[in-house]
């Protein structure tokens, strides 16, 4: 016995299936138009639906314009219409994307972060001696703060001010003041604290 019974697995396949089956048969149709002017308002009037279905993105750039080639896409580019943007073309839509660098930069303690050393430079380059202790101070009480969240329970002062100096090349010698006391610095929440603290929405 055959069956009359239209199932999804038979028909085209979406090329973008977040606009439904129903916008795409209105696109076909809209192909089979003969009349250009006809089927350049049957455009518009889908390119309305179509932005209906995501009225939440209207305020993004370019959203009109995205529309316009997503209609051309479900089309096959087989649509000959008025657009008001540039016809997109398959060979740049589908090209794959250039590949990223990702930077190469060595950072002598990871625990302490490619930041802390830029920060240290720059630190160097203060010439207002006040600020520039304060600013030094903030740093080597920061790395301390590092050290203990993803290292060690204790850690001796000795080691943070002579990593700064290693940092700063020798430039900088922080041992005219005392780092914060380690139990005045926060620790990083155990694992399953963490998840206690979601499961009942603390912070």
């Amino acid at each position: 016995m055959l069956s009359d019974k239209d199932y999804n697995t038979q028909r085209i396949k979406l090329v973008l299936p977040e606009y439904g089956r129903t916008v795409f048969n209105m696109v076909q149709f809209c192909k089979s138009v003969n009349d250009r002017d006809l089927r350049n308002k049957v455009a518009r009037e889908i390119i309305i639906v179509m932005g209906g279905m995501f009225p939440h993105l209207r305020d993004v750039p370019d959203f009109k314009h995205k529309l316009w080639d997503h209609l051309f896409i479900m089309a096959d580019f087989d649509l000959d219409i008025d657009s008001p943007y540039p016809r997109p073309e398959p060979d740049t839509l589908y090209e794959k994307p250039r590949r990223i660098p990702y930077p190469q930069s060595d950072i002598k303690f990871r625990h302490y972060g490619k930041i802390m050393e830029i920060m240290i430079k720059k630190a160097i380059t203060f010439e207002d001696e006040d600020k520039k202790q304060l600013l030094i101070e903030q740093l080597a009480n920061h790395m301390k703060k590092s050290y203990l969240t993803w290292n060690r329970e204790s850690v001796d002062d000795d080691l943070i001010l002579a990593d700064f100096r290693n940092l700063s090349g020798g430039k900088i010698n922080p041992s005219a003041f005392k780092l914060m006391d380690s139990k005045d610095i926060p620790k990083k929440p155990k694992q399953k604290e963490k998840q206690k603290n979601k499961k009942f929405g603390r912070n």
